[in-house]
Order: structure tokens, then C-alpha cells, then sequence
């Protein structure tokens, strides 16, 4: 069985996507579509060197854009999903490859969630760090013991020995020295603009479902396992509650690996920029075969791997 897995933020690169829009027309035209949605040239910003593609009003459609653009090619090569998921940013995509999401809705949706993000909570409040190889009880008492300083929770778990976690700046940087006096190997501050997926985010996430409600959604054709608790989302009526917490809820990301494992996926192929998720998964279980698509080398490898 096999699943696709979509990109999160942090993954963006300059010159992404460039390549597989100048060899297949399916994916120039998933460009040339967010370009006429979003009213901006997205594919510049994709394709260049652009500041603006790391901010995450314009990261979220830019990363959204080229993962639908690498899905229609892998579509068009023949390759089919039993399950989609994504990392937080990528359940959109997820949700697009399902069918519940037309591109031009989503492309637009997630600028929006960009922008509510980083309105959340002034720039330089807020911050994230990743915590390696430290168990999560440890974690949370790092967070419970910098209450008196700020708000910090955990925010993604992404893969065994990797957590991250998530709030007021001041009170993050002081559970980074905790969680190393109890015992992690490393504690690495993370240079995003907000505390992702903590109750931080509430703000956002009461403005993104008013345009949720705005959406035409379907009925999803393929299973999308959802961040909020690592399971299928039950029926297109679960999708936008869900989707209003997932933006200020721990993305469960291994969980979500380990979910697939056991509905017997034995193959996982990322789309989108970056290796990111390939990498979690191969700490889950490494003697699974993953591949990735973001470019013409990957997507050979990829289809040579899978006699497409």
C-alpha cells in the first residue's frame, strides 16, 4: 500500500518546482492556475530568489503550489494513494489530492492561513525550538517548570527523538536550557516567525474557520489522516472543525507514520520540496521504501523504484 505525504513549512527552497513545470504541462498549468487565484506571481517567488518566500503568507501557497504541481505529475505517471497526509501546511495538499479541496480554493485558503498565523502573535514573541532525543515526559516538565515566565507547550511531534515545542519566546528559551539539563542531546531554537500549533494560534484559528465556511468541500475519494490525532478525518462534515483546531494543535506527526504502518502502507512517497518527511518516516520504520518527487532527478528515481 502506499501513501503520499506533502511538504510543511520550512521545507521551501528557491528554484523549486521549476524544474517539472518546464518538462510537464500538467504542472505549468497548476502555476499558472495559483497565479490567476492568488492575483501574484507565485511561481516567481517559487522559482527565484525571493524574501518573500519566507514569509509565511506567501511560503504556504508557494509550498501548496508546487506539492499539487508534483502531484499531478506523479498522477499522470501512473503512481495512486491508499492514504494521503501532510505536516501541518500539507494536510491542505493532502486534502486536494483527496478531492475535497479544489486547488484554486485551497491556494487562496492557505494564504489567508498564513497571514492569520503571523498576525497571531507580534513578530519576535514567539518562538519554536526542537528538542532531540529526550522523552516526552521530560519535555512537558521542561514546559510546566517555565510557567512563571511564559507559555510553552509542545507543538509537533515529528519523529522518534524529535519533538518540538512551542510559545512565548522568552519562556521557549528557557525550556531549551531545561530540557538539556534533563538529559537532551540538543535543544536547537527553530527560525520561524510564530509558535505554531500551540493555543497561541487561537486567534487564527477563529478567523480561518469563518473561511473554511466559505468552501465548496467534497467527499474525500482517498483517506486523509489528519494531524490532530493521527487518524482518518471521518467524513467531509469532520473537515473544516478539524482543520480550525489543526492550526493551534500538536501536529502528530509520528503517530501518523506509525497509524499507516499498521493500515499496512509499505510505501510512502513524499511530494513537494525538501526530504524532510522522508526522513521522519525512515526513523520510524527504516526498512520501508520511501521516495520523494520534487524535481526531474527525484521523480526518475522515484519511478524507477516504482516501474511507473
Amino acid at each position: 500500500m502506499i501513501a503520499f505525504m506533502f511538504s510543511g513549512q520550512g521545507a521551501q527552497k528557491a528554484g523549486m518546482g521549476k524544474e517539472i513545470y518546464d518538462n510537464f504541462p500538467c504542472a505549468k498549468e497548476v502555476f499558472d492556475k495559483a497565479d490567476e487565484a492568488l492575483g501574484i506571481k507565485i511561481s516567481d517567488i517559487c522559482f527565484n530568489e525571493d524574501e518573500r518566500l519566507n514569509e509565511t503568507e506567501y511560503t504556504q501557497p508557494a509550498i501548496l503550489t508546487m506539492s499539487v504541481a508534483a502531484l499531478k505529475v506523479a498522477l499522470e505517471k501512473g503512481l495512486k494513494a491508499d492514504f494521503v497526509a501532510g505536516l501541518s501546511l500539507g494536510e491542505y495538499s493532502a486534502h486536494v489530492a483527496s478531492g475535497s479541496f479544489d486547488f484554486e480554493d485551497a491556494v487562496k485558503l492557505v494564504r489567508k492561513r498564513g497571514r492569520f498565523m503571523t498576525e497571531a502573535v507580534p513578530l519576535g514573541e514567539g518562538g519554536m525550538c526542537a528538542v532531540l532525543n529526550l522523552e516526552e515526559e521530560k519535555i512537558q516538565q521542561a514546559c510546566d517548570e517555565v510557567k512563571d515566565i511564559g507559555r510553552c507547550y509542545i507543538a509537533n511531534y515529528n519523529c522518534p527523538g524529535q519533538i518540538a515545542i512551542a510559545g512565548d519566546k522568552a519562556a521557549v528559551e528557557k525550556a531549551a536550557e531545561k530540557v538539556k539539563e534533563l538529559g537532551a542531546r540538543k535543544a536547537v531554537m527553530l527560525n520561524v516567525s510564530g509558535p505554531f500549533h500551540t493555543p497561541l494560534l487561537e486567534s487564527a484559528s477563529v478567523k480561518l474557520n469563518k473561511e473554511l465556511l466559505q468552501i465548496d468541500i467534497k467527499d474525500m475519494a482517498v483517506p486523509v489522516i489528519t494531524n490532530l490525532n493521527a487518524k482518518p478525518v471521518p467524513s467531509k462534515d469532520d473537515i473544516i472543525p478539524i482543520l480550525t483546531k489543526q492550526v493551534m494543535s500538536p501536529v502528530r506527526w509520528e503517530q501518523t507514520v506509525r497509524y499507516l504502518l499498521e493500515q499496512g502502507v509499505d510505501t510512502f512517497i513524499e511530494i513537494g520540496p525538501g526530504k524532510t518527511l522522508s526522513s521522519f518516516v525512515k526513523k520510524v520504520d527504516k526498512n520501508v521504501a520511501v521516495y520523494n518527487i520534487e524535481d526531474m532527478a527525484s521523480l526518475e528515481k522515484t519511478c524507477g523504484g516504482m516501474e511507473c
